[in-house]
């Protein structure tokens, strides 16, 4: 029965190399017919040509046996990850940004933290080469690129169990950084260690405080072992594998896993399964985003102290039809209780009903500042 096991098993292996060289080609043919929409000046979605393929789809995945829905969802996957390549390609070609070229990106952590792992899904399919630098601070990442000694710097800004992260706003609306993309990345936490041990005979658990406080069932089970806050969540991976104690473990990411060779013992050990990290990128320029791409644009705002001033404001925006997705509130530095309010609205700044609604508010709002206009962030669901 073991070696019947083992040689489905190799089937098994076999065809998901093929499965994977397969999404490889068709991954280059995208970039064919991204490079071809270029160059003719054609629109970056098809909904009727996407609708045909999964129509297709649908159909094939009857014919063959295979769950309808499951082949849907495959699709729109895929579909999705095509449009995102050619939404940047389009950004990129109309901001004289060659993809072919390397570049530089700060982030705050270390290699294997869920930032460089951000980062290198951003942009390993845009550039040749992407060289992503860890810094011990948000501020000392944005810092890198404001001294130009990188080109762009990722910055988580809200998580779906945390809530926002402080410092990233303070940085985008205090320093002269534009925001021009995001990054939405699910967040699993896994157990990892030096050895494939069972979990009841780990000792002591590191990992960055928030992770901990999302993994807060999954450790309740394990009274026997003691719980260590540490620097963040890579950084306690990359202690694991250099003490090499068995009954020592980690709570980080996979890619902090395969980086420093450990075992996950545990998958995807989060109280909150859908738990996700919507990063921003930042840059010296902003760019320009073509009107058929969806983009979202980031704002802070400051209002006067008058009744009704920050209603009055938001009305702006319901007047000219524009949907706000976020809104969050911080305290000006040195001016107590004066607060600055950071807003995501759904729009491009070059829409006409966009800019009109923004000059209303400009009137209206003591200061206003566009942080960015970049290409929004598809969902495949």
């Amino acid at each position: 029965m073991a070696d019947k096991l083992d040689s489905i098993r190799r089937k098994l292996d076999d065809i998901d190399r093929s499965i994977l060289q397969a999404l490889a080609q068709r991954q280059d043919l995208v970039k064919e017919v991204s490079e071809l929409k270029l160059k003719n000046k054609k629109g970056i979605r098809d909904l009727e040509r996407e609708e045909q393929l999964l129509n297709r789809i649908r159909d094939l995945a009857h014919e063959v046996g295979l769950d309808r829905y499951f082949a849907e969802h495959l699709f729109r996957e895929i579909i999705t990850n095509s449009v995102k390549f050619q939404t940047h390609s389009l950004v990129d070609h109309q901001n004289e940004k060659s993809g072919g070229n390397g570049i530089r990106v700060s982030y705050q952590g270390t290699d294997g933290a869920y930032s460089h792992q951000a980062a290198l899904r951003h942009f390993n399919d845009r550039y040749s080469q992407v060289d992503a630098i860890g810094y011990n601070t948000f501020q000392e990442a944005a810092q890198a690129l404001i001294d130009e000694k990188v080109d762009y710097a990722i910055l988580p800004i809200e998580n779906t169990t945390a809530g926002s992260i402080n410092d990233t706003y303070d940085i985008v609306g205090n320093e002269n950084v534009h925001i021009v993309g995001e990054e939405v990345l699910k967040v699993v936490h896994c157990l990892m260690a030096v050895e494939p041990v069972e979990t009841t005979k780990v000792r002591r658990i590191l990992s960055h405080p928030q992770a901990i406080a999302q993994c807060s069932n999954f450790l309740s089970k394990l009274p026997r072992s003691k719980v260590e806050s540490y620097l963040d969540t890579a950084m306690s991976a990359k202690k694991v594998l250099e003490d090499g104690d068995i009954t020592q473990a980690a709570i980080a990411g996979a890619h902090a896993a395969d980086l420093y060779g450990l075992h996950v013992i545990e998958h995807d050990i989060a109280n909150q399964k859908e738990n996700y990290t919507r990063f921003v990128i930042a840059s010296k320029t902003p760019v320009n985003v073509d009107l058929q791409i969806p983009a979202k644009t980031s704002l802070m705002m400051v209002t006067s102290n008058d009744e009704g001033s920050l209603i009055d404001c938001l009305n702006v925006l319901h007047k000219h039809k524009i949907n706000m997705s976020k809104l969050e509130s911080r305290p000006r530095m040195n001016e107590p209780w004066k607060y600055s309010f950071y807003l995501d609205i759904h729009g491009n700044i070059e829409d006409h009903e966009v800019a009109a609604g923004l000059d209303e508010l400009m009137e209206k709002a003591e200061e206003l500042k566009i942080l960015g206009c970049y290409p929004k962030e598809e969902s495949s669901s």
